[in-house]
């Protein structure tokens, strides 16, 4: 199986790379959404304090691993993508199930994520500054910068969406069918 992760800071753009991944027929798994579904299930409010606790305590309680654990059992295509993986436990985890594994790390400025999360408006997104750089800091409590630093390829978005589209779609490509 070729394995996919991404990892980025909220509002990167790992949204798009999952939808430009979809477009090209990759099947994708964004592990924000195993952390909304356990929250839902427990009847928890999906904003971003609550599902950040959520996902700590599930860390503290079952093993830091805890997430990339629940993923594997969903990665069933012989081609997939794993969106948003938050540390390099995750990654640890997902290179022993997985001998074919890329990380690719996706990268923009604090600024720029700041002004697409305005935009985006989800509910864990916070409204303003602080909870912003609160957000940022809960983060790289759970070990994303010590992902990130472990990326096979780093894909940089600062610039328009269409742009941030046709290079994600070239990386994605070349990945697929890059040989180990």
């Amino acid at each position: 199986m070729k394995l996919i992760v991404t990892v980025g800071m909220p509002g990167s753009g790992k949204d798009e790379l999952v939808e430009v991944a979809r477009s090209i027929g990759l099947a994708t798994l964004k592990m924000g959404d195993l952390v909304r579904a356990e929250a839902s299930r427990r009847g928890i409010a999906p904003n971003g304090s609550a599902l950040s606790r959520l996902a700590a305590e599930e860390r503290e309680r079952h093993g830091a691993a805890i997430w990339a654990q629940r993923a594997i059992p969903k990665l069933t295509e012989t081609k997939m993508l794993v969106d948003g993986c938050r540390s390099d436990v995750e990654i640890t985890c997902f290179r022993h199930q997985f001998s074919d594994l890329f990380v690719l790390g996706i990268f923009s400025s604090p600024e720029t994520r700041y002004e697409r999360l305005g935009r985006r408006g989800r509910s864990d997104d916070g409204a303003s500054l602080q909870e912003f750089f609160d957000r940022d800091q809960r983060e790289l409590r759970f070990g994303i910068g010590s992902a990130f630093i472990l990326a096979d390829e780093i894909l940089v978005n600062e610039g328009d969406l269409s742009s941030f589209r046709a290079a994600a779609r070239s990386c994605l490509n070349r990945i697929l069918t890059r040989e180990l």
